[in-house]
């Protein structure tokens, strides 16, 4: 009975979380490297990192499968830098890294979750 007020497969709603989190991601990318803690003051080109993000962002949002492909091999790149500036870096610099790593991370997640359900429908 609570099936039948469900909008929507288990494949859409981790797909539109996975369109969310890229959104999201690219988003703080650009911003991180342009306003909340560039490496150099002013900005710099690292800004340029959020185009992979933003090319594989309306192609997610259709339900592409190898854009969900291409997408489960590069995020776990943004992941790894997050990660590792978080580390290295100190104060608000390193809060912003490890947003941008939980973000990485939770879109991983929702795109190989969106492949398990697949797999069960």
């Amino acid at each position: 009975m609570l099936r039948s007020f469900r909008c929507g497969s288990t494949r859409a709603r981790w797909q539109r979380a996975a369109v969310a989190l890229v959104a999201a991601l690219a988003l703080l990318e650009v911003l991180w490297e342009l306003a909340l803690a560039p490496v150099r003051p002013g900005g710099s080109w690292l800004a340029l990192k959020a185009v992979p993000l933003a090319l594989i962002w309306v192609p997610l949002a259709r339900g592409s499968r190898r854009i969900r492909q291409a997408a489960s091999l590069l995020l776990p790149l943004f992941a790894a830098e997050g990660v590792v500036r978080a580390l290295t870096e100190p104060g608000r610099h390193a809060l912003v890294a490890a947003v941008g790593a939980a973000l990485a991370m939770a879109a991983f997640c929702a795109v190989l979750l969106s492949f398990r359900a697949e797999a069960r429908e």
